[in-house]
Order: C-alpha cells, then sequence, then structure tokens
C-alpha cells in the first residue's frame, strides 16, 4: 500500500518530547482551568460552611498530617493567596501539557507528592502548610530545565522568556516572610527538576527500544 499522508502537526523525524505548546491546545486549556476551577470551588466551600479545611494541611513531622501531602495544594489560606496562585497555575500548567495530558498527568504526580514530603520533612513543627505555590513552582521548574534535558532550542526559548517573566518568583525558594512557605517552594522547584530528569529518560528509552535491533527506520 502506498505510504499514507503525514499531518503537518505530525511531520516525520517531529519528536514529541521536544514541543514547545501542547499538541491539543483546546484540549490542554480546559484542563488547566478545570483544575483552577477546582481550586475556587474547594475555596469557596471553605468560606461558606465555614468548614476550616485548611487544617487538612501538611502538619509537619506529625503522622496525622503525612496525609495533607494529598490534601494541600488545593487548600488557600483566604482569596489574596488563592489568587496569587491563579495565574501561574493556569500558564504553567497549560505550557507543561506539550508531551500531552498523559504526561502532564505524571509529572504533576510527582511534583505533588515530593514537594508534599519536602514540607512535612523540614517545615517548622507544629505549622500547617497550604497552597498550590509549591505545585507551580515544581511546573516552572520543569519548563525551565525540560529544554536542557531534551536537548530542544524552542523549549529553552520559552524557558528564558518564562525567567524574564517570574524571576521574581525565584526568590521565594529563599527564607523571608514567616507567613510563606519557602520549604514548599524549593522542594516544589526540586521535584521540577527531577520530573523533567525522569521525563527525558523515558523519552530517551522509548526511543532506544523504537530504533533498537529488529526494527526498521526510513
Amino acid at each position: 500500500m502506498p505510504p499514507q499522508p503525514v499531518p503537518a502537526s505530525e511531520s516525520p523525524g517531529a519528536d514529541p518530547a521536544k514541543r514547545v505548546l501542547p499538541p491539543n491546545p483546546k484540549a490542554a486549556a480546559i484542563v488547566a482551568l478545570a483544575f483552577t476551577v477546582l481550586l475556587y470551588l474547594v475555596e469557596l466551600v471553605d468560606v461558606v460552611l465555614p468548614a476550616d479545611l485548611d487544617q487538612g494541611g501538611i502538619l509537619a513531622r506529625d503522622l496525622s498530617g503525612l496525609d495533607g501531602v494529598i490534601w494541600a495544594p488545593l487548600l488557600h489560606h483566604g482569596w489574596g493567596h488563592l489568587f496569587s496562585n491563579t495565574v501561574p497555575v493556569l500558564v504553567f500548567a497549560f505550557l507543561a501539557m506539550a508531551a500531552g495530558i498523559g504526561r502532564w498527568v505524571m509529572v504533576t504526580a510527582i511534583i505533588w507528592v515530593l514537594s508534599g514530603l519536602g514540607v512535612w520533612l523540614i517545615a517548622p513543627s507544629g505549622t500547617v502548610t497550604v497552597g498550590a505555590s509549591g505545585v507551580a513552582f515544581g511546573w516552572l521548574a520543569f519548563l525551565l530545565v525540560r529544554g536542557i534535558f531534551n536537548r530542544a532550542a524552542g523549549q529553552i526559548l520559552v524557558a528564558v522568556v518564562l525567567l524574564g517573566i517570574w524571576s521574581g518568583m525565584l526568590w521565594g525558594l529563599l527564607p523571608g516572610d514567616p507567613g510563606v512557605s519557602w520549604q514548599g517552594h524549593l522542594f516544589g522547584a526540586l521535584s521540577g527538576v527531577f520530573a523533567a530528569w525522569v521525563m527525558a529518560r523515558m523519552d530517551r528509552s522509548q526511543t532506544r527500544k523504537a530504533t533498537g535491533p529488529g526494527s526498521l527506520a526510513a
């Protein structure tokens, strides 16, 4: 049979790992928006009931607070806290779906769990940490380094633009305001770098299998 035409978006030789934007921007935008809406709904429930949901955050080095690793990114200390996280969450979540929504879920899970565990280990005893900023820092760090691991010029260019716009966020990695969890920011960023490394390793492994002995390449 004659070879089938290949869509321009999937041209031969194109490497999905080096994409700059999501392959399906509309779906990615819906997912990013849906996650953000969920954050607002949770905060609305907390305010209306009031349910004092913030107590479900990460209680440092207390086994009873370990489940806060799961819930903390969904909780915020009021609307101001949530507003400050909204734009970074929307932008970084969308861009982090460049390799597809499935990969984004994997990246987000790594950042979510590892950043939360880091907070649980080193945050001051007796403190409860909540907020999506740790995950946002993780996505940002992922976006800043993925181009280096993937050797992708386009991704590196995006990283430069993001760094220019959100460079002020990097101060959040250092101890400062006692009411702000620099631990969450730091471990979020470290988790984002780790997630980028894991994804790059997975992509290289798949490439080796696809081009290994017994495979045919035109």
